[in-house]
């Protein structure tokens, strides 16, 4: 018996709420490591920061590991779904364009947490940028390149 993917469950009953705060997790198709390369991370950085230019979010935090980001954002103008088909679509066809790929770049859907009112944001931020330290990328966050925070 072949089990297929539940990602299409994580969509089921998904709400999102205007100024409230999120965090999100997308991973890369079989978690290929293809940020890695900085370069090809900085592509994504840059559609993280086109969200906030566009004023669909406020971007509280973010990181890009090799296989996967972690993204602390408040939603302004859009849905929760809205932001990550257009953060997934443009990013997908930068990094393919630049890299020269085809076909699939994302796992289908990503994960949220919606953040509680009154709850603390800064400790989220705290351990979104603490990933690469303890994935053993770095032992100083400030030798990473791929992250930022509105608090630094």
């Amino acid at each position: 018996m072949h089990l297929r993917p539940k990602s299409h469950l994580l969509r089921s009953g998904r709400f999102s709420e205007k100024g409230r705060a999120y965090l999100i997790t997308g991973v890369v198709h079989q978690r290929h490591p293809i940020f890695s390369d900085w370069r090809t991370g900085r592509l994504l950085a840059a559609e993280l920061r086109r969200a906030e230019d566009d004023r669909w979010v406020n971007s509280l935090a973010w990181v890009i590991m090799p296989d996967h980001f972690h993204w602390l954002v408040q939603l302004e103008q859009c849905s929760l779904s809205q932001l990550m088909q257009s953060i997934k679509s443009r990013s997908t066809l930068s990094i393919n364009r630049a890299s020269k790929r085809k076909g699939a770049f994302w796992q289908t859907g990503y994960h949220d947490r919606a953040i509680r009112d009154g709850e603390d944001l800064l400790p989220f931020a705290q351990y979104i940028i603490a990933n690469p330290i303890r994935a053993g990328l770095v032992d100083n966050i400030g030798n990473y390149p791929l992250w930022d925070a509105c608090w630094l």
